[in-house]
């Protein structure tokens, strides 16, 4: 299933191509203080492929806070964070917020809330490497891949 979604002004653009056919798709809502502000309901799905392409990446700034193993893309424009990536041993993973999904039948989300406090750091980076998107294409509109997690 090929899922859409992009910020508000669609600065931040991406195509999640979710294998297999998902019968549901998992909505967790970060209870940490920024996702809680920035309306952050993340989902991944290990087996398959994120296409993110930046228009204008001048009008991008990643946000780091707490354990500094995750950037938060947020648009500068727009405010929206449509996705979060980590760079776990060379690999980049990702996962993306069903808030910024287009035009998908909001009965397929399963909502439920994570609390991650407490997770240690070599946990979290194995829980991402585990169930987070793990081939992620990053692209700016106007050059070629900036980075790439195939693997």
């Amino acid at each position: 299933m090929l899922i859409e979604g992009a910020c508000h002004c669609g600065n931040l653009r991406y195509t999640l191509d979710w294998a297999p056919e998902p019968e549901s798709i998992p909505a967790r809502a970060c209870t940490c203080t920024f996702c809680v502000k920035h309306g952050g309901v993340w989902t991944a799905c290990a087996g398959g492929r994120l296409d993110v392409v930046v228009r204008d990446p001048q009008r991008v700034s990643c946000y780091v806070f707490g354990t500094r193993t995750a950037d938060f893309h947020v648009c500068a424009v727009c405010g929206v964070v449509p996705l979060a990536t980590s760079d776990i041993d060379g690999r980049l993973y990702a996962v993306v917020n069903v808030n910024t999904f287009e035009a998908l039948d909001p009965g397929l989300l399963r909502h439920s809330s994570s609390d991650l406090d407490g997770e240690t750091q070599a946990a979290r980076l194995e829980r991402r490497a585990r169930n987070w998107i793990g081939t992620v294409r990053l692209r700016f509109a106007d050059r070629d891949v900036v980075g790439a997690g195939e693997g």
